[in-house]
């Protein structure tokens, strides 16, 4: 079964859809198996509703912007469709989702999260379990992990959602890992593999996939205000 995750992210009238602010913008990357796909979705809406200046100044949107965009219910279906049973994963999710909501609601639909069948996952809270007491806004996260983001002058929902999935993979690169032992193959209730006679093939990365590990050690050798173990010249052998 194929592990489907959807980066998401959105551009709004505001901070407070509880009090009525509206979404102008979405944008999502699909990851299948921990790879980005190559589909995306992405609208810009008529929010029905003036934007807040300080929203402007974040996204640089007004509402004589998007006059001529559809408006959500024209979008809903479409919408629903790319994101339905995947796992989300958004920074700072609970912004999003109650935007989410708040648009299925006046569309007198019983809920986003109900009705398209999806999980989340927040990677503000993954980052601050990850770097305690650090900032850990999407601008921080690229630079700590070596994501070029020069690029975003202002916020824009798909934009930061292709940013976000970089920052995601990044942050659980190690989580991919295959782990073959005896421990594990008795904890499985399988049998261990002797794989000592089996002859494997050299592979070289391509240069990109090698460049993008030699970015990724920059952003660990910021952290710790050094050279990361993995830089570290290895100890002589005892005579």
């Amino acid at each position: 079964m194929q592990d489907r995750q959807v980066i998401l992210d959105t551009e709004t009238t505001g901070l407070n859809a509880g009090s009525g602010d509206r979404i102008i913008e979405i944008g999502c990357v699909e990851l299948v198996n921990r790879r980005v796909t190559g589909r995306t979705y992405h609208t810009y809406l008529n929010p029905e509703r003036e934007i807040h200046p300080d929203a402007t100044a974040v996204h640089g949107f007004t509402l004589e912007d998007l006059l001529d965009k559809p408006k959500f219910a024209q979008v809903v279906e479409e919408f629903h469709a790319f994101v339905a049973g995947a796992e989300l994963v958004i920074h700072n999710a609970a912004f999003d989702i109650g935007f989410l909501e708040a648009e299925y609601k006046l569309l007198g639909k019983p809920g986003f999260m109900s009705e398209t069948g999806c999980t989340r996952l927040d990677t503000l809270t993954l980052a601050k379990e990850l770097h305690p007491g650090k900032r850990n806004n999407l601008d921080t996260l690229c630079e700590r992990y070596g994501i070029p983001n020069t690029h975003r002058t202002l916020h824009g929902a798909l934009l930061d959602a292709r940013l976000l999935a970089d920052v995601y993979l990044a942050m659980t690169r190690g989580q991919d890992a295959l782990e073959i032992g005896v421990e594990t193959a008795s904890a499985a209730g399988g049998q261990a593999v002797d794989l000592r006679g089996l002859a494997l093939a050299a592979w070289t990365p391509p240069a990109e996939d090698l460049a993008a590990h030699e970015r990724y050690l920059d952003g660990l050798d910021k952290e710790v205000k050094g050279a990361c173990v993995w830089r570290a010249e290895p100890a002589a052998p005892a005579a």
